[in-house]
């Protein structure tokens, strides 16, 4: 076996685990191949949603998979690129987003409770703290949001589905919001949050081929 940790061709370990945890690998199989199918949402969002969730979780064998279901679904690189830098944003907001607790630990506010929603009013602080970096950032976050290649409200329903796998209650908060705002309905965010679900659970399981490489050597 070489040095490389991932290699496109150890994805082909995976089937291993249909014999070696057979009723949970074929139960996530059934979850996953279900999320996936066209419904309120379309193939092609989904797998939009799917490609910029592993770019958050961070799994080269899930970038991969999906990035080629999205070229037979009829995505765009264009497309492609717009949901990546909506995963950036988000992955990059929930830890400014997150700053408001450090600022409450650093000033010994807290009463206890470490998420309230009043406590995102404190994101502002930075603009004082620390006023480029910040201003750079609002300006990044802003223009990822826009109208692009994909309207607002598939960004926004993305973002949604990526403040899940970042587990940001205060992005989730601004980007239900802003789905909401841009007509999303009920029905379109529990679909891209069960997409979020399965990219989230799947990386784990995609990993694994790695445990088995481990496992074996």
């Amino acid at each position: 076996m070489t040095e490389a940790l991932y290699d496109q061709s150890y994805f082909s370990r995976i089937r291993e685990f249909s014999q070696l945890s057979p009723e949970s690998f074929q139960a996530f199989i059934h979850f996953d191949q279900s999320v996936m199918e066209s419904g309120i949402l379309s193939v092609k969002l989904k797998e939009l949603t799917a490609v910029a969730v592993a770019h958050t979780t961070g799994c080269p064998y899930c970038i991969e998979v999906h990035v080629g279901n999205l070229k037979e679904a009829g995505g765009t690189k264009e497309e492609m690129s717009e949901a990546i830098f909506v995963a950036t944003a988000l992955k990059a907001g929930s830890a400014a987003a997150h700053g408001v607790n450090a600022l409450n630990a650093y000033d010994g506010e807290s009463d206890g409770s470490l998420y309230k929603k009043e406590y995102f009013a404190r994101i502002k602080e930075f603009s004082d703290l620390s006023g480029e970096s910040f201003a750079s950032f609002i300006d990044f976050d802003q223009k990822a949001l826009k109208e692009g290649a994909l309207t607002v409200k598939e960004k926004e329903l993305i973002a949604v589905a990526v403040a899940h796998t970042t587990g940001c209650p205060y992005c989730i908060e601004v980007h239900i919001e802003g789905a909401r705002k841009a007509g999303a309905i009920k029905e379109e965010v529990a679909e891209v949050i069960m997409v979020a679900t399965a990219l989230k659970a799947g990386s784990a399981l995609a990993h694994g081929v790695n445990a088995l490489n481990s496992f074996d050597s």
